[in-house]
């Protein structure tokens, strides 16, 4: 019964581990979850959509604009309320003060036209204006609106690139803290071994005191370093669930080295985002030349406007319509230089905007020059303090065998111990430089590598 039970637990052990390793996240997932669920991405998405309805409003201008436009008023003012009867269409003789004619000398002001009665004015009007010729103004800003859309998309690809490589870095960075406290956890059971040893040296009389003290010390140091790795794992977990705006606790890291992307230079520079922002910056300042110069152009515009007027609201509106139709040409002739120099002036931003684009590129080229030699120097680097490390182990072997014989003191086994230790955290940070400078390759080429 007792088998059968043991049996059990451990199927239901290695159950556990499994559903356990399942829940881990892996790297492919989170950035799935970045992309949908990161706060930022979701700011630049929303500028995104904003820069398209920049768009559809510099070009709705092409199609004009339709009015409806209700007034009421009342007055008794003669010029008011004479003028509110001919929109009307209710005007007669009496308003000019014919009923008077006849009866009072010619030099006796009009009862009727300067004392009329108030009267209400209702006109209800529909009106349409469209612009026939701007100068190609509006379809200049039509086109800084696309470019404009078009870097806000760029700036977006920026982000979200940026926030992959922060992710990335992070599982790597877990990955080789992990690797790291493995291996102290594999001193600190040497460590375990030799304090047995000594111990139980000291209970025989081939060993001091002060040796046991020394194993302690560098127990204490071990555990403290563990500790602080620990730490760290703890705070990467924090900024993982930052980025993912969700609660992360678990996840499966990668290898600890990050594959060097085979790029070439020209790839790079092709698919750099900041070149192809800067690109986009110069098509608009190329839109803002033609912008300045559609003042030297007329322009054209067109209205059409039906109305209906009476004392009541649509009082008789068929009866009381009426329409106007007309165009109007407006051409600056002079305005002292003005359009002159601010077509001078978009012209000077262009060919700035143009030297930045090349400075740009001459700039990501050096950058990618001196990161392949700092990668080319962290793999030498690597290489040799792999081959340091093994070296260390067995020396440190050594000299623990050798104080079992009494051939060395604990001080010696204590500094060949630190001198591991120091292999093992120079490996780790060399590795993760090297990591560093690979991620801000990637960032240059703002490629999904994954």
């Amino acid at each position: 019964m007792k088998k059968i039970f043991n049996i059990l637990l451990t199927i239901f052990i290695l159950n556990t581990s499994i559903l356990a390793a399942s829940s881990a996240l892996s790297l492919d997932e989170a950035i799935e979850i970045l992309k949908s669920n990161n706060l930022e991405i979701k700011s630049a998405s929303l500028d995104v959509q904003n820069a398209k309805e920049n768009i559809y409003t510099a070009s709705g201008n092409h199609w004009g604009k339709l009015d409806f436009i209700q007034d009421f008023a009342t007055s008794d003012d003669a010029g008011n309320v004479f003028g509110f009867k001919l929109a009307s269409r209710e005007a007669t003789f009496n308003d000019f003060g014919f009923a008077d004619f006849g009866t009072i000398s010619n030099d006796t002001p009009p009862q009727d036209l300067n004392y009329p009665d108030s009267r209400n004015f209702f006109q209800s009007k529909l009106k349409y204006e469209i612009p026939l010729f701007t100068g190609f103004k509006i379809s200049s800003y039509v086109d800084v609106m696309k470019s404009m859309s078009k870097l806000k998309k760029l700036e977006k690809s920026k982000v979200i690139h940026e926030k992959i490589y922060e992710l990335r870095k992070s599982f790597y960075d877990m990955a080789l803290l992990r690797e790291s406290t493995l291996n102290l956890n594999i001193i600190l059971q040497n460590i375990n071994t030799l304090q047995n040893i000594t111990q139980n040296m000291i209970e025989v009389g081939y060993a001091k005191k002060v040796d046991l003290l020394e194993v302690k010390a560098k127990k204490g140091n071990v555990e403290r370093l563990i500790s602080q790795m620990h730490s760290n794992q703890k705070l990467l977990y924090h900024y993982i669930s930052f980025l993912l705006n969700q609660k992360i606790t678990d996840i499966k890291t990668p290898s600890i080295n990050v594959t060097m992307p085979l790029l070439s230079n020209e790839e790079i520079l092709n698919s750099n985002l900041d070149i192809q922002r800067a690109a986009s910056g110069l098509n608009v300042r190329k839109s803002m030349i033609d912008v300045s110069k559609s003042s030297y152009y007329p322009t054209l515009g067109a209205f059409a406007e039906v109305s209906t007027a009476d004392d009541n609201f649509l009082g008789d509106a068929s009866d009381h319509a009426s329409y106007t139709v007309g165009a109007r040409l407006t051409w600056n002739i002079f305005n002292g230089g003005i359009d002159s120099a601010n077509v001078e002036m978009s012209r000077l931003d262009f060919l700035k905007s143009k030297t930045q684009v090349a400075l740009a590129k001459s700039g990501i080229s050096l950058k990618v020059q001196k990161i392949r030699t700092e990668i080319e120097t962290f793999d030498k680097d690597i290489e040799s303090l792999e081959k340091e490390l093994a070296l260390a182990d067995e020396i440190y072997k050594n000299y623990e065998g050798r104080y079992r014989e009494k051939l060395s003191s604990m001080a010696d086994v204590i500094i060949k111990q630190s001198e591991q230790i120091e292999k093992i955290l120079q490996l780790q940070q060399t590795r993760n430089k090297r990591n560093e400078r690979i991620f801000a390759l990637e960032k240059l080429a703002n490629g999904d590598l994954q």
